[in-house]
């Protein structure tokens, strides 16, 4: 048998290789863009168009490259940034692998012009699957633009598993913002499909944190500042009130390069500690300067992890540091709840008294296993309410079984509200209580349901309800205008608001914000929203009678034939029990 082993050709390793870098568009923005800012570029430009499937442009005004630089770009581990192996222990720049470049070339058209200041033409470099099909002078200005065209043409497997162009270009989004985030003394300009989606212009931190994210979000920045041998910290935090279940709103950076450690982002939950409810995330945007030998960023080719030589100190300087800046805000008690209150409270000695020590008085003859006749009598009767409730719970844990709707159709209901909160009504000898909200919530539901084929009817404002936004929210939501339309919402986008000129006519205009906000965190949690289901829910919950709204008598009772006479009138559109449901025997049980 022959030998097998033998080398792959180049273009073969290199269309490999490109995996690791070039997972999908967002990868080419993210290398294109960090190389602009390592040429000390005032202004980049990114277009994009069909989410970066048919082109990815980045322009600069940086340095530029000369003829030669140009041609060795697109080399495989060519690179201006280190020369040894120690350099990579002290890395200012973006990028220092020398493999970006190279892997974009091999799987896209690629053309590419740049200009020194002292140069007198640009030059023009055309590479089609990692081979040079031409290089010629032209006319252009200083800096280097490169456009990066029909990405994955000659490897179809990896284009058939982007995904669709609203997801990708959440991805570019995510990557463009974490280098503007960065870079605020650079301008930055986005457009997609000839659309303008950012214009950045140059500021200090605060001021590009407002412009991606909206006005809104000013009044919750908490300013982070700490110095410390190890690390310095600065930054904002956002105030408990703007935290959110969905992630999305946290940025790690060590030396201006965006980083992702769960480690780092529990020290900052820690620091919120007892501040939010379960499973809300705090907004950050925090800065780390560390010494560049003290971290090893030679982890992963997309550079987004780090391993840092004292992790723990790093932790707890991290979680001082928001500690202190949320308690300087009055954000946190500055009581120490760790103490006991009582302590708060001892009376002091009085004057010429003496103070004695506590006398502690222990019974030494002591067994617990020893009990009396009243202790088992205690005790059984503990049992034997433990017991008569698991069995309620049994009988009534399954509430689906009980009612169906052929028992409602011809059924003369009587029903009374309760505490603003429930509906009293009964059913075959049981008492049926009703939860008011979850049980409009899912007439609602049923109902926007059945009218998601066609067009909403729909209420022309005299006013738009105006809610302000920023430029990603204003992008999620421009890909379901149509589906928007469809349930009867008119909407129109400015750079920073979305104005609402109608409404569905079960929605009035003050439930409009929480709609929009419950649209936008279902867009950040799932991608994409189905709209049939998940829409038809939102409108319900923001729409449906609340808790401690008070019902005339026939308002209750209407409400509670209404939910009777639906074919599974047992769970809410979010899944949870609508009503319980208590026998006669089980209150007999309870009076004896």
């Amino acid at each position: 048998m022959g030998d097998v082993i033998q080398l792959l050709p180049d273009h073969v390793a290199n269309q490999i290789a490109a995996g690791e870098v070039v997972q999908r568009p967002a990868s080419v923005v993210k290398e294109l863009i960090e190389n602009a800012v390592d040429a000390k570029a005032n202004s980049i430009s990114l277009i994009i168009k069909d989410a970066g499937r048919t082109l990815i442009q980045v322009s600069d005004d940086g340095a530029g490259m000369s003829v030669t630089d140009l041609r060795m770009a697109f080399e495989r581990h060519a690179t201006s940034k280190i020369r040894t192996t120690e350099d990579i222990f002290s890395i200012q720049t973006k990028g220092f692998r020398g493999e970006a470049l190279a892997s974009i070339a091999a799987v896209a058209q690629v053309d590419a012009v740049s200009k020194r200041d002292q140069d007198e033409v640009a030059t023009r470099l055309i590479i089609e699957g990692g081979e040079v099909r031409d290089q010629v002078p032209r006319a252009a200005r200083t800096g280097t633009s490169i456009s990066v065209k029909n990405l994955f043409y000659n490897v179809p497997a990896r284009r058939n598993f982007l995904k669709s162009n609203q997801i990708e270009l959440k991805h570019i989004q995510d990557e463009f913002l974490r280098v503007a985030l960065a870079h605020e003394a650079i301008e930055f300009n986005f457009y997609h499909n000839d659309s303008e989606l950012y214009v950045l212009k140059k500021g200090n931190l605060k001021q590009r944190i407002i412009q991606v994210f909206g006005r809104k979000i000013e009044p919750q920045l908490v300013p982070v500042a700490e110095e410390t041998e190890i690390v310095s910290v600065k930054g904002f935090v956002g105030k408990p009130e703007s935290a959110k279940k969905a992630r999305g709103e946290q940025y790690f950076f060590v030396n201006n390069r965006f980083i992702k450690n769960n480690y780092l982002h529990k020290a900052i939950v820690d620091a919120f500690e007892h501040l939010l409810p379960n499973q809300y995330v705090p907004s950050y945007f925090l800065f780390l300067e560390i010494d560049p030998s003290k971290i090893d960023i030679n982890i992963h080719p997309t550079k987004t992890e780090i391993k840092f030589e004292d992790e723990y100190a790093i932790y707890a300087v991290l979680r001082a540091a928001v500690k202190h800046a949320l308690g300087q805000y009055n954000i946190t008690p500055s009581l120490d709840f760790d103490q006991n209150p009582d302590w708060a409270f001892i009376p002091s000695a009085p004057k010429g008294g003496t103070i004695k020590a506590p006398e502690i008085h222990v019974d030494r003859n002591y067994n617990p296993f020893e009990t009396s006749a009243n202790s088992y009598k205690e005790i059984q009767a503990t049992n034997d309410l433990y017991k008569s409730f698991s069995e309620f719970e049994l009988e009534n844990n399954h509430p689906e079984t009980i009612l169906d709707k052929a028992d409602f159709d011809s059924l003369e209901i009587n029903a009374f509200q309760w505490q603003n909160k429930y509906i009293v009504t009964h059913h075959k000898g049981e008492l049926l209580i009703i939860d008011q909200h979850r049980a409009h919530q899912l007439i609602l539901f049923e109902k926007l349901k059945k009218s998601s084929t066609e067009n909403a009817l729909s209420q022309r404002l005299l006013f738009p309800v105006e809610i302000i936004s920023n430029a990603t929210e204003i992008s999620q939501l421009k890909n379901i205008e149509t589906d928007l339309f469809r349930f009867g919402f008119d909407v129109e986008f400015t750079i920073d608001q979305i104005l609402v000129n109608a409404l569905p006519t079960e929605v009035e205009p003050e439930n409009v914000p929480g709609i929009f906000s419950d649209f936008l965190t279902d867009l950040e949690l799932h991608d994409k929203i189905s709209f049939e289901v998940e829409i038809a829910k939102i409108l319900a919950k923001n729409v449906a009678i609340k808790k401690g709204e008070g019902l005339l008598p026939e308002q209750a009772k209407h409400l509670a034939q209404q939910l009777l006479t639906l074919g599974e009138p047992n769970f809410s559109p979010y899944g949870k029990p609508v009503f319980v449901q208590i026998s006669e025997s089980e209150i007999i049980k309870k009076l004896n």
